[in-house]
């Protein structure tokens, strides 16, 4: 037998078995694109539900005048906070650093240490 008449007969048969050999690449592509999918939807999902997290613990400082007719809102001023102002005034921290380091301002220091000592 002729060696091309081998090497034509192998190449049939494999095309012939080629078209019997399930595609994998299909089944791989279609997995990955239902993983991508659900990475999204949970990204999304943990996006959304941060941005509920941060509207909640998000406090604005009041620092316009009020108008006329409007009362002034005093800010509630957490208990951890509270505690934390008392400490650091018994250490004998200013004002000043007080506000710095509680992140409240030095009339809401006042106020928390005035409150206290009544």
């Amino acid at each position: 037998m002729d060696l091309s008449f081998i090497i034509m007969a192998l190449g049939v048969l494999l095309i012939a078995i080629s078209f019997f050999v399930k595609d994998t690449s299909k089944k791989v592509e279609a997995e990955v694109e239902d993983l991508s999918f659900t990475v999204y939807q949970e990204t999304s999902a943990l996006k959304r539900r941060m941005k509920v997290i941060e509207e909640e613990l998000l406090i604005e400082p009041i620092h316009a005048a009020p108008k006329k007719n409007q009362t002034v809102v005093k800010p509630i001023v957490h208990e951890i906070i509270k505690n934390q102002v008392l400490e650091l005034h018994k250490q004998g921290y200013s004002l000043k650093e007080i506000s710095t380091r509680s992140s409240l301002s030095v009339e809401e220091v006042k106020s928390v240490i005035g409150g206290s000592q009544g």
